[in-house]
């Protein structure tokens, strides 16, 4: 390892989500070159990047297509701001995104956490905006995990994260996950759903005057210890959210472009939600960019004369046009390599090989 680089990188970096202080028994390691599934440290050791570096990278370290998408970017056209001007990448890639899922306005923003803050913000404000301002309350899963900035923290339900933050935080409502885990005995994974979505239709059918949206992570919560949800979850959820008035956010950040089997997950259970939450896997793992998608009837709720009925967010790169090809060529991947296809082949085999396993 190069202890000079690391111990310098103890000496300047704050690095995210750590302890510094355990970095004095357990320095960082200093990565110099990556590719495919390998990240290579100063001194040529390898390491398997197990957890795709934060759950991002989708198709391998420097892949030649995503890698070439971005030197011809970088050739034309490396940032422009998205208030007043456009360009090809950012209207392309809303357009795809549009036709996979059916949600036709996108909002971009640099990572998870922003997805979150947009979703929330734009939730809210269309209920102002429809002359119902008492709707801006929120509601999660108990164990939810959406993002570390502030309003983001405000609808996370993991203690670790959140409780030194709690005088800063407009706290949500949280009710029963639908974990799997939690099944008593003879129960299946949809008994499980079903019950806790009697519990989100009780805090519904108190709070729904006050509530803008529901946000949930469909199929698998992963901060809180990959707890998986049978995709009847959803389907209640979105029949509740739309008896009660609420919006439905799913928060695919994690779970979305193809790790649940499907393009995203919440297509399991068949339904339209309000808003999609995108970053992580979106460029494949190259560079950060999040967007969140939404529905003709939101966007119209914006669309007005008066200034302040617009929504009036933003951020310094939005949709930047590099992030945006690389997001491109993600998707042109998808395709190209009938990728959704060779990972249920792959999946078929692991359960086989696992097969001896399950009564244990």
């Amino acid at each position: 390892m190069d202890n000079c680089l690391a111990r310098r990188s103890m000496q300047h970096v704050w690095h995210p989500c750590t302890q510094m202080k355990r970095h004095e028994a357990a320095p960082p390691i200093a990565i110099d070159h990556a590719s495919g599934p390998w990240l290579v440290d100063t001194e040529g050791r390898r390491y398997l990047d197990g957890i795709s570096s934060w759950w991002v990278n989708l198709f391998g370290h420097s892949h030649p297509h995503i890698r070439a998408a971005l030197a011809e970017q970088m050739q034309r056209l490396d940032h422009v701001m998205l208030a007043g001007f456009t360009h090809a990448p950012v209207v392309e890639l809303s357009e795809r995104l549009a036709e996979l899922t059916g949600l036709g306005h996108a909002f971009y923003g640099s990572d998870g956490a922003s997805a979150t803050e947009i979703a929330l913000k734009m939730s809210a404000h269309y209920w102002r905006n429809q002359g119902r301002p008492a709707k801006h309350r929120f509601v999660g899963l108990a164990g939810g995990y959406h993002g570390e900035t502030v309003g983001a923290l405000s609808v996370t339900d993991i203690a670790l994260f959140r409780d030194a933050y709690g005088p800063l935080l407009r706290l949500s409502a949280t009710v029963p996950s639908p974990d799997a885990r939690q099944a008593r005995p003879g129960e299946t994974a949809a008994d499980v759903a079903r019950r806790a979505a009697e519990g989100l239709e009780a805090w519904l059918q108190a709070h729904h005057a006050e509530t803008a949206a529901l946000i949930l992570e469909p199929l698998v919560q992963c901060a809180a210890g990959m707890a998986m949800h049978d995709a009847e979850y959803l389907r209640l959820a979105r029949a509740l959210c739309d008896r009660f008035e609420v919006h439905l956010v799913v928060d695919e950040i994690a779970v979305g472009f193809g790790r649940t089997g499907s393009l995203f997950a919440h297509q399991q259970a068949g339904i339209t939600p309000d808003f999609i939450c995108l970053s992580k896997g979106l460029t494949g793992g190259t560079l950060p960019l999040a967007a969140v998608l939404t529905t003709d009837a939101v966007y119209d709720a914006f669309y007005d004369d008066e200034v302040a009925r617009g929504f009036l967010h933003s951020h310094s790169y939005t949709g930047n046009p590099l992030a945006c090809r690389a997001a491109l060529a993600t998707l042109d991947l998808f395709e190209r390599d009938d990728v959704l296809a060779r990972n249920r082949v792959r999946g078929e085999r692991l359960d086989g090989l696992l097969a001896p396993l399950h009564g244990h």
